[in-house]
């Protein structure tokens, strides 16, 4: 190759800019070409955005509503009118999810578009970077004095070399900024995803919730049936729970011998805080462990509560204060006339402590489950001896309770007597928040 045709190479070297910086051209006439679709994608997103405020205004509203019922005294008409307020607002809460899914789905659609857009950018970029690496290599195996002496101008030489380092310089440039842009956008693709997948969780949770509701609903139409929709009956009820109540705590206190089990000291975890997780994301306790003001109007046998009372309303998802086996679920309404832990699921952890929860409206686990921790159980209720929804959560020694019918384990006849529910001595009842 002679040393004209060899400088030639250099002089191509510049030529390739045009090669190089084409993808950025191309790129520019391809979002003008899918401009429309972009734009398209974004009012419809604007349009999910509209529709999740309004219903975030509907929730509010039905939020409200509750509020002031459930102020009120309780009463059938009440106790149905917070029902189907709950219902309302949990259904509103599920379309919500699902515009918010919606959104997230259309935004990824998004990102994937601007990804692929810098992805061949950036393949394209590569390649005219390479030819013009190439063309550059070319031209300097020849010594720099040979190029000058085939020239009529030095600064031609001059010029065409800084030409063709600026050309290298700027590709160079592109690329990493658009490399930069690319990760950025690969980055928030990822996290979109993965606030996807916690939203169709979240919506998963909800229709749940809604089944909850539902069956609950069902069951305060049987209420209905049942008192034919008489405030005096409905109120019987409610005094019926509370005197049988009493019997089925002092049954609980007057255990056989057999059930008298001595509870080891040694076989207590040590209370320490955070040892179990709290059952609910918000927490807000109506009555504490052991000889509460309640307790001392005369309930509970005068043997103190033997859990804590968490406010919850009908449906909200009850968790596993920590991961175990599910040794027992229950019923205590399926048996005519027992007012007691309604809906019940009993978890058995591996640190010597068992964990209670009471008063569901559906249950989510079965025996002999394996739970973890945070995992959802069931749905809180107000089934049993409740006088309004809440959950009942307690602490048992493992090694000194049993699951097995009221009426085996005590010396007493109730309406429970063949219902089947965790029992254990007094002792083996253990204060939540010690452990909480």
């Amino acid at each position: 190759m002679n040393k004209l045709a060899r400088l030639t190479g250099v002089l191509v070297a510049v030529a390739v800019l045009p090669l190089a910086l084409a993808p950025y051209l191309s790129m520019a006439q391809s979002d003008m070409s899918v401009s429309n679709t972009a734009a398209s994608i974004q009012r419809e997103i604007d349009d999910h955005n509209a529709q999740i405020a309004q219903l975030d205004k509907e929730i509010a509203q039905y939020q409200t509503q509750l509020d002031a019922v459930s102020s009120k005294k309780q009463t059938l008409q009440n106790t149905l009118a917070q029902l189907t307020l709950t219902v309302k607002k949990t259904t509103a809460s599920i379309n919500a999810t699902k515009q918010k899914i919606s959104a997230t789905q259309l935004e990824i659609q998004q990102l994937s578009q601007g990804i692929a857009g810098k992805q061949a950018s950036i393949d394209t970029g590569h390649a005219g970077l390479g030819e013009s690496v190439r063309r550059l290599n070319e031209s300097e195996t020849q010594p720099l004095v040979v190029q000058v002496l085939s020239l009529k101008n030095l600064s031609e030489v001059w010029n065409d070399v800084d030409a063709s380092q600026s050309l290298q310089t700027a590709i160079n440039t592109q690329i990493n900024t658009l490399a930069s842009e690319k990760q950025s956008l690969s980055d928030t693709k990822k996290a979109t995803e993965d606030k996807r997948a916690q939203l169709l969780k979240q919506q998963n949770t909800l229709v749940a919730q809604q089944g909850s509701l539902n069956a609950q609903k069902k069951a305060q139409s049987d209420l209905l049936a049942q008192t034919k929709s008489q405030e005096s009956t409905y109120q019987a009820i409610l005094a019926q729970k509370k005197a049988q109540q009493a019997s089925i705590e002092a049954a609980l206190s007057d255990l056989k011998s057999q059930f008298q089990k001595a509870v080891n000291p040694s076989e207590i975890t040590a209370a320490g805080k955070g040892v179990l997780h709290w059952p609910l994301d918000n927490v807000r306790i109506t009555q504490y462990f052991g000889n509460t003001p309640f307790a001392q109007s005369g309930a509970y046998a005068g043997k103190g509560h033997n859990g804590i009372d968490l406010a919850a309303s009908i449906g909200t998802p009850l968790k596993a204060a920590l991961s175990g086996e599910v040794i027992g679920t229950g019923n205590t309404d399926a048996v005519r006339g027992c007012y007691s832990f309604g809906k019940w699921v009993m978890i058995k952890h591996g640190n010597g402590l068992s964990t209670m929860y009471a008063h569901l409206s559906q249950t989510s686990v079965s025996k002999g489950a394996s739970v973890s921790t945070g995992q959802i159980i069931g749905y809180s209720g107000e089934t049993g001896y409740a006088t309004g929804p809440h959950l009942h959560f307690g602490v048992y020694v493992s090694s000194a309770t049993q699951i097995v019918t009221l009426g085996s384990a005590t010396n007493k006849t109730t309406p429970c007597s063949s219902a089947i529910m965790p029992i254990t001595p007094i002792t083996g009842y253990l204060n939540p928040l010690n452990y909480l």
